[in-house]
């Protein structure tokens, strides 16, 4: 069988030679432009809270709430964060009584508050239930919002409570909030749209 050899000059091997490096350059330089346009979505990220799914059980005459939230923080919320700022995301509920010939009355709400915040000598995110006193530890920012996001059996009211002929709805929403600040820190602070982090209201109807 014959065999095909053909000669290159000497400046076609060089530029042969030369090709891979090119080619990596190239691939790095792309690299780069990726990285730097995800740290800078990373720097604009709006954020946001949203209630995923809620419930209510009646467990030994008390209405329990469960509930799964994402809550996603704005690049201003993160600084501050890291800056030493505790925020604090609160999920508030309401119970509506349903009245046929006139408005809806509400007729109770409820307030959980959670701390975050970022221990820069151990690297550990803590987040502290200020209404049960519970505290937990976290080695990532994510594992601290799952956790934070997931409610489960909090009491709500009892049933005794309610009137036996008349229907209930609940309805609840995530809230960042920033009232616990000084005046002089909010209007330093949180005065941007960054930090009017909210969800809508999640709303179901009680069961009986």
């Amino acid at each position: 069988m014959s065999q095909l050899f053909i000669k290159a000059s000497p400046g076609v091997g060089r530029r042969l030679r030369r090709a891979p490096v090119l080619l990596l350059v190239a691939l790095l330089a792309g690299a780069a432009g990726m990285q730097e346009a995800m740290a800078q979505d990373e720097e604009d990220r709006a954020g946001y809270f949203e209630i995923r799914s809620a419930e209510s059980q009646l467990i030994e005459g008390v209405h329990n709430l469960d509930a799964r939230m994402q809550l996603v923080l704005s690049s201003e919320a993160l600084r501050a964060l890291s800056s030493g700022f505790t925020l604090t995301i609160e999920l508030q509920v309401q119970l509506i009584r349903v009245r046929r010939w006139y408005l809806d009355d509400l007729e109770a709400e409820l307030a959980v508050r959670y701390e975050l915040e970022y221990h820069p000598l151990s690297q550990r995110y803590i987040v502290r239930n200020l209404n049960s006193g519970e505290q937990d530890s976290f080695a990532t920012l994510y594992s601290a919002l799952n956790n934070l996001g997931r409610v489960q059996e909090l009491p709500l009211i009892d049933d005794a409570v309610l009137q036996d002929d008349s229907d209930y709805r609940i309805r609840a929403r995530a809230v960042l909030q920033t009232r616990q600040y000084s005046a002089p820190i909010r209007m330093l602070f949180f005065w941007r749209g960054e930090w009017q982090l909210e969800s809508d209201w999640y709303e179901w109807k009680l069961g009986r």
